[in-house]
């Protein structure tokens, strides 16, 4: 059964900011149309994401019940010595969850995955990843929700690329399957060690993750810790110290403070900068 709140999004961003918005949560693909009937924005693991003081007028739709559900075994029809092709993983399963599960039964593919905080939905919208491994790598097949109908792709439909899936405007990912190898439990340990170990510099307070997109391969922290804007603040929005690519909320920052954060940080840099946020306003 649907369950319907209204809860402020900062409870359920990583940033901590957001407004008073009207949250469904669904738990199976007959729920999900249903609260797709109205104007919506699904939501997963609220990260790479600053929402609006006054929230959204949209529903916000969650993923639970057999939509985050996850079966890891093997399909024998598609597998083989050196191919693991998993069975459906839902949406909304937490992602570093996930990873943890693929690494302890063997298999390779997702370590450079590690340590993001979203749900396997919103790591496939965004393709998220980081230089050892991106989303889209791993996936075998994606399910969506769109214009009313269930239907599943091959991720060569779409024009994915760097932070992007290039999904249609609206469509929601509700399952996927993927593609790993056959390893152990160890050797992928040491691969999650070796990428975890390279994002150290990263803070541990609230952030919504990397702000800003890379500029033509180029570290857009590095552009932002040359231009000296580390530790530059407004309200209780401040570009942290220990990586410039990282807006951190140092305890009741607004929406309004890291947008304006980000303006100023977009004016003082020398080269034009993507923002790798999504903004709900």
């Amino acid at each position: 059964m649907i369950k319907v709140t209204h809860l402020p999004l900062a409870k359920l961003t990583t940033l901590g900011v957001g407004g008073e918005s009207e949250v469904w949560t669904v738990h199976d693909h007959q729920e999900l149309l249903e609260a797709m009937q109205a104007p919506y924005r699904p939501l997963g693991g609220g990260s790479n994401l600053v929402v609006s003081d006054a929230g959204v007028k949209e529903r916000v739709i969650l993923l639970k019940g057999t939509l985050s559900e996850v079966n890891l075994e093997a399909d024998p029809e598609l597998s083989s010595e050196n191919l693991h092709v998993t069975g459906w993983i839902g949406a909304g399963k937490a992602l570093p969850a996930l990873v943890r599960q693929v690494q302890k039964l063997g298999l390779s593919g997702m370590e450079g995955l590690v340590g993001i905080p979203a749900t396997v939905g919103g790591a496939v919208w965004m393709n998220a990843g980081t230089r050892y491994g991106e989303m889209w790598d791993a996936l075998y097949c994606l399910e969506i929700a769109y214009q009313g109908k269930i239907t599943v792709h091959h991720p060569s439909d779409f024009p994915y690329q760097y932070r992007s899936s290039g999904l249609p405007e609206g469509a929601v990912v509700s399952r996927v399957r993927l593609k790993l190898t056959p390893s152990n439990p160890e050797d992928v340990q040491a691969k999650m060690d070796f990428a975890d170990h390279a994002r150290k510099g990263q803070p541990k307070a609230r952030t919504a993750g990397c702000a800003f997109k890379n500029p033509g391969g180029v570290s857009a922290g590095k552009l932002i810790d040359e231009a000296g804007l580390k530790g530059l603040r407004v309200g209780n929005a401040m570009v942290s110290h220990e990586h410039g690519n990282f807006v951190i909320n140092l305890g009741g920052a607004t929406a309004a403070d890291v947008m304006e954060l980000l303006r100023i940080v977009r004016e003082k840099i020398g080269v034009p900068l993507e923002m790798e946020y999504e903004v709900w306003e």
